[in-house]
């Protein structure tokens, strides 16, 4: 009888916990995450995402880059003039890769996307000329953390559609792998790349960049991780506050949690205004590689969730002209031209016009863009210099 007894007592008690902590995941659990958008986006060169949106209650529609290599929310300089908007001046100041700036501010305005308004959000105020140029698009401003940070956000790069959700639960799809990077505004992951040696290091998450990886100078000398017989080309790059040099190489493999990429190419700049704070990163991994997959940022949990989408196994561009090209006020100018590259030998100069390339007149830059990123193909370019119509012809060399 005194066995039963206990034997009860024991069974009631289990309960009582069970209950107890039942109860308690009931309390803590949050409420399940569940979309509220879906808004498409389009992709310029690198994979670079383009979303459009409206400012407070203006009604032109505004083309923003979507950065998780940005801290906060910004708008181009030259379309706050021809909004008419008045920001405040501060002394907070931004850097990039080429430049820290001052920047004043609009606070407290309306983000309008299709189906979804966001309040609250502080603007700073930056000069995206440059990008403009790049890209051949208008970018009136950049996307960053002040905006990511609110929800959950999927990237579907097979049906260019970005789902905005709410911060609550969520199960993440089969078949992916989870990142649990640095989260401090910006983020951070852990990657391991593979060359001369094999080096395991920081590297900011950058959805902004459309390149494959930039790595700081100072990181590559210390490590001493890119073969030394490896050829270094010469390559000039654009980011906040202008153009700076760099050169372009290849390393043997790239593993981002467990996927591996073979001969990737990276750019390798001398971090003057110390965006990557060597030694706590060795540089950023860009779109060009992290388009390969559908992403998940969760800010909230601390979590990017990667699942391999259509484009995983596209080639890299190894192509190498060495020249540049930008869309100023409707014409294409050639810009940098590379000492000793194809472009160079075939006659271009920066300023030169250009009028078609491989008889392709229409003035599509990304057209051009395309042309010049196949390895081993003769390239025309028709330019107009001081008034006279030339031809230039060359090849465009690979550097795998």
């Amino acid at each position: 009888m005194i066995k039963k007894r206990i034997y009860r007592w024991f069974v009631t008690l289990g309960l009582v916990f069970l209950a107890s902590s039942l109860n308690a995941q009931e309390e803590f659990i949050d409420p399940p995450s569940y979309e509220i958008a879906s808004i498409p986006f389009t992709q310029l060169t690198g994979g670079i995402v383009i979303l459009q949106a409206k400012v407070a209650e203006y009604p032109d529609t505004l083309n923003f880059i979507l950065d998780t290599g940005s801290s906060g929310i910004s708008l181009d300089s030259t379309t706050v003039d021809y909004l008419g908007m008045q920001p405040e001046a501060t002394e907070r100041t931004i850097r990039g890769i080429a430049g820290i700036r001052k920047v004043s501010f609009l606070y407290n305005k309306k983000l309008h996307f299709p189906g979804l308004s966001v309040d609250s959000l502080d603007f700073h105020i930056n000069d995206y000329a440059i990008l403009t140029a790049v890209y051949g698009v208008r970018i009136d401003g950049i996307i960053g953390y002040s905006f990511i940070s609110r929800y959950i956000l999927k990237l579907d790069y097979d049906s260019l559609m970005l789902g905005v959700f709410t911060k609550g639960t969520i199960r993440y799809p089969r078949g992916g792998y989870l990142l649990k990077p640095t989260f401090n505004k910006l983020v951070t992951q852990p990657l391991r790349i593979k060359d001369a040696k094999t080096i395991s290091s920081r590297f900011l998450f950058d959805l902004g960049a459309g390149l494959c990886m930039l790595l700081s100078r100072d990181f590559v000398e210390d490590s001493t991780i890119i073969n030394s017989k490896r050829k270094r080309w010469v390559k000039e790059g654009e980011g906040l506050g202008g153009k700076v040099d760099m050169e372009l190489t290849v390393v043997k493999e790239v593993k981002v949690g467990p996927y591996k990429f073979r001969n990737v190419p990276v750019f390798i700049f001398d971090d003057v205004y110390n965006v990557t704070s060597y030694p706590y990163m060795g540089g950023l991994i860009g779109n060009d590689i992290l388009r390969r997959f559908n992403v998940i940022l969760n800010y909230a949990e601390g979590d990017i969730y990667l699942s391999p989408n259509t484009h995983f196994h596209d080639l890299f561009d190894y192509s190498y002209s060495g020249v540049e090209l930008y869309l100023i006020e409707g014409i294409i100018f050639v810009g940098d031209v590379a000492k000793g590259s194809p472009a160079e030998e075939a006659g271009l100069k920066e300023g030169d016009q250009v009028l078609a390339v491989n008889k392709n007149f229409s003035q599509n830059l990304n057209q051009y863009k395309i042309a010049l990123q196949v390895p081993n193909e003769k390239v025309k370019i028709v330019f107009r210099r001081e008034g006279v119509i030339m031809e230039a012809e060359f090849r465009v060399k690979s550097i795998l």
